[in-house]
């Protein structure tokens, strides 16, 4: 096991957990595709014994993601749904949650056509006031979770101020950082007890494997969530453990062009006539601009822009030649999507019109392709709405 905890983000996103193999030498952890485990004898085993317990691969992920999150432990699922449904087995019938209004809609999904049936509450408020979670909190709450910046308006919360919130009143915060990645958001460091990723999406970075993963700071909680992998069974697979370890290697260098091309796209965007508004918080005139300076040590590649109509976003969602019109984000190719009828095609109506989900509103998640070939195909494209 490599330690360089004092070292920076980069080199620990390299070797954190991921150091040559004891046995072979090998430069990266090798991919162990097995299901058991020989023992030594009775109860005598060598670190593993059967793979939904713990596998090599899996463990060196966990310690890998634990130390990029400053987290005292990581639990990987199979699906960031599943790291969500695994986050509510801390909760019992009575219980109560605070939900930002503005989430990812299979977030929404678990809540609301899962839980409740289980008799756990749900209140949804508009995190970007800290002063609305303190209201929604009862003595019965037993977690805040809080997507920041949000999915698909890029709205932030103040994490240390929802997190100084809740533990006044004795409630955990989690927080969703898949937008942002480890890399330019740390909700740890700011006051929160767990968060969650998708790791499908930016830790991943390749759009070629489904994972979910919960950080959490306290023994209790990382005693929780090995439970719940050890019993419930949604853990993430080594294979696909070994393709988000391989991602999380170049994710510093992935999100320092992320980032950059996402500056240049909101820029063009901002800027072309068909465009009537963008949601990007490193925009000057988004909202909440100061914040993301402070809290955020970058502001990424996710943004929405609002077309006017229907026919118009789909119209753009035709005639864009490089980027790809799909679901999910955090890709290196740069993906475009709809949300009206994708991310959140369940939300009620009223709650879409609340937020700003129109029929025009697209999200892009921008690539590491040379920008300029970006850039070229949305003109294009924007170009082609007159």
């Amino acid at each position: 096991m490599t330690e360089k905890k004092n070292m920076g983000f980069a080199t620990r996103a390299i070797h954190d957990g991921q150091g040559p193999d004891v046995e072979t030498g090998a430069a990266t952890v090798p991919l162990y595709l097995t299901s058991t485990f020989e023992l030594d004898g009775i109860g005598k085993h060598r670190g593993h014994e059967y793979s939904r317990l713990s596998n090599p691969t899996k463990s060196a992920l966990e310690e890998n993601l634990a130390s990029l999150e400053g987290g005292a432990s990581a639990h990987v699922f199979g699906s960031g749904v599943a790291a969500i449904a695994a986050l509510c087995t801390m909760m019992k019938t009575g219980d109560h949650v605070v939900c930002g209004e503005n989430v990812y809609g299979g977030t929404l999904h678990v809540f609301d056509d899962v839980m409740r049936g289980y008799g756990i509450d749900f209140t949804y408020v508009d995190t970007a006031d800290a002063e609305n979670v303190a209201r929604a909190i009862r003595p019965e709450t037993r977690l805040v979770h809080i997507e920041t910046p949000t999915n698909p308006m890029m709205t932030l919360a103040d994490i240390r101020a929802v997190a100084d919130v809740c533990h006044a009143k004795g409630v955990d915060l989690s927080v969703d950082n898949t937008f942002m990645s480890p890399y330019f958001q740390q909700p740890l460091a700011l006051g929160a007890d767990i968060v969650m990723h998708s790791t499908t999406k930016f830790l991943n970075g390749h759009s070629d494997g489904l994972g979910g993963v919960l950080v959490c700071n306290r023994p209790e909680l990382a005693a929780r969530y090995l439970f719940v992998q050890k019993t419930m069974g949604g853990i993430l697979s080594p294979f696909e453990c070994w393709l988000v370890q391989r991602g999380v290697k170049t994710l510093a260098v992935r999100m320092k062009q992320h980032d950059a091309n996402g500056r240049t796209v909101a820029d063009l965007l901002s800027r072309h006539k068909n465009v009537k508004r963008v949601n990007y918080p490193g925009l000057a005139d988004h909202p909440q601009h100061e914040l993301a300076k402070q809290q955020m040590s970058g502001f990424g590649s996710l943004m929405s822009f609002e077309l006017g109509s229907r026919a118009l976003a789909d119209a753009f969602l035709q005639n864009v030649k490089v980027c790809i019109h799909a679901a999910s984000l955090g890709g290196v190719e740069t993906l475009v999507c709809h949300p009206a009828t994708m991310t959140h095609v369940d939300a009620p109506k009223e709650l879409k019109e609340r937020l700003g989900i129109t029929d025009g509103l697209v999200r892009i998640s921008v690539g590491i392709e040379d920008v300029e070939d970006i850039i070229a195909d949305l003109e294009q494209a924007l170009d082609g709405l007159e």
